[in-house]
This record gives C-alpha cells, structure tokens and sequence, in this order.
C-alpha cells in the first residue's frame, strides 16, 4: 500500500513538472510577438503575431550564385572597394570595408545615391558569426525600398520569432514561404524582383506594390502584393510617392556584412 502511495506521489509530481515545462515552452514559443497590433488586412493575423505559422525549414544548396559576376548590363552598387554609390545618414558613408565586403559600424543607415523604378537586385549578407541575443536582437538588418517597404535580414538559423519579422519577411506583413537560412557566419543571397505601386492622376492607387524573392536560389515570395508600407507593429497606408526610389540598407547594431550588390532596371515590353 506504501509503494502505491509513493507512486502516486511521484507520478503526480512527474506530471506537475510536466506541466511547468509544457507551459514554459509555450511561453518561450510565444515570447516573440505582440497581440495588441492591429490585423493585417486579408488575414486573420495581427502585425508581428507569435502565433502565425512559422516557415518550415529548407536546407538550401551551399553555393547558390555566390560571387557570381553582375550581368552585362547591370548597376554594380558594390564591388567590395568604396562606396561611391552610396551615401551615409548624415554624409559619406562610415561603414567598414575589408577584404571586399562591407560590415555596418553603428554609424547609421545608408542608401544609394541613385534611385529606381522597378528593378532587379542581387546582394550577399553575412550575419555575425559570432551568436549574441535572440530573435530581433540577432543579425538585425534590412533591404529598405524607397525607404517604404522593407525585406527583412535577419539571422534566422534557429532562432525563433515573430513569423513577419524572419530572414526573408515582407516586414510585418508577409512571413516567407519557407526559412532557407544558413548558419551564422556563412555568405547567402537575396535575389529581389520589385515592381513599384502606381496612382492616376486623381491620386488613386491602381496597381500595389508586389515582389519576388529568392533567398538561396529558394523562392520565399512570388509576385506578392504589399498591403501599405512595411513599419515595426502597424501598416501605414499606401500614400503616392514618385515611381522611384532609393535602395536602403539597415543598421540595427549587428555587425552585418554584405558584398556584391548589383541591380538591374527593368524594362518594358515591345520598348526599346
């Protein structure tokens, strides 16, 4: 009777400790989002929220476009020497270069001196190899259109967050098809298709913003819309801005690294 009792005892602590795990890794899962966002128009999800869908993982393959040269008649914005392209927050650009890449220095944002209509862009990344903090707190940085509407970097390698805010997201709008994240340190690709939202004459919006893109050769997003501009925990509404823009790059205080950017304007159909 004593042993049942014992056992007893044990088996409803073992499944109290079960609890306190269970509920503690649930808390962990939901840690990263918000719930007091608004929803994101067309879904059932509000703004950065924990308990979207995460991607489901895709080891890409390890060479993907690498250092691949730009094509014949592409814009390189950086070949890894200087930053003639660009310009800094308030001049010339502070970021470090060494043996051809660029890595943010906490001095502020840049962006390139020309600006773009719809285009193609190629760039590599590296987030730091070195793992410090979790979720946005990890290789934090961005590809900032026109500086409206932002396509996530992140180190997304196990490294859990709000889906909208992962490697690869249309910021707090779009999680990615799937996380194709390599390991920390390791180079990657963004492969970026932009075609720009239009408004008539009136003001009227009569096209959105859409965008492909190709994270290690893996589609994350094809052709898809942007419901308004890209902002930390809402949407602000499409307002009309000119058909072209700057190209922006973060800094969020994570030593990012990037090289070769190239960018191609596309053209238009039976169009010389």
């Amino acid at each position: 009777m004593l042993s049942i009792r014992r056992f007893t005892v044990w088996a409803a602590l073992g499944a109290a400790l079960c609890g306190l795990v269970g509920n503690g890794q649930a808390a962990e899962e939901k840690k990263f989002g918000y719930k007091d966002t608004p929803l994101i128009p067309g879904t059932q999800w509000h703004v950065h929220d924990g308990d979207r869908p995460q991607p489901r993982v895709v080891t890409p393959g390890s060479t993907f476009s690498l250092q691949a040269p730009a094509p014949a008649d592409a814009i390189v914005l950086f070949d890894g020497k200087d930053f003639s392209k660009w310009q800094g927050e308030k001049g010339d650009v502070q970021w470090k270069i060494q043996d051809g890449f660029a890595e943010t220095t906490k001095t502020g944002r840049i962006r390139t001196k020309e600006e773009f209509g719809d285009f193609q862009l190629h760039l590599e990344f590296a987030t730091p190899s070195k793992v410090e903090g979790e979720g946005q707190g990890r290789g934090n940085n961005g590809v900032n259109i026109y500086g409206k509407y932002e396509i996530q970097i992140l180190d997304s390698y196990k490294n859990p967050t709000y889906p909208d805010g992962q490697a690869g997201a249309l910021y707090g709008q779009t999680p990615p098809l799937v996380n194709a994240s390599k390991p920390p340190g390791e180079w990657q690709t963004y492969d970026i298709l932009w075609e720009g939202p239009r408004w008539d004459a009136e003001g009227k919006l009569v096209r959105k913003a859409s965008v492909t893109v190709l994270h290690n050769g893996l589609v994350l997003h094809h052709k898809r819309e942007l419901v308004g501009f890209t902002n930390h925990k809402n949407i602000p509404p499409y307002k009309p801005h000119p058909p072209h823009g700057y190209i922006e790059l973060y800094e969020h205080g994570n030593p990012v690294r990037f090289r070769n950017i190239w960018l191609r304007p596309l053209g238009e159909y039976d169009k010389p």
